[in-house]
């Protein structure tokens, strides 16, 4: 099983505050699980948040629209 984390944790994790991760948890921006009153973030969820928000960086390519 996935391991279950606190807000706290989450936010420590992402190294952020607690209010952002609040803030993605309002928005519906990264999965959640209700425990009861409580919120949890499953370990999982928060890599998947980092990754679909990883950027890629520019290449040269990209930058001048030649391959030189």
């Amino acid at each position: 099983m996935d391991q279950l984390l606190t807000v706290d944790e989450a936010a420590d994790a992402l190294h952020t505050s607690v209010r952002f991760i609040r803030r993605l948890i309002a928005e519906r921006r990264i999965e959640f699980v209700k425990v009861g009153r409580h919120v949890r973030i499953r370990k999982s969820a928060v890599i998947a948040f980092v990754v679909a928000n990883t950027v890629a960086p520019l290449t040269r390519h990209d930058v001048t629209g030649s391959a030189a």
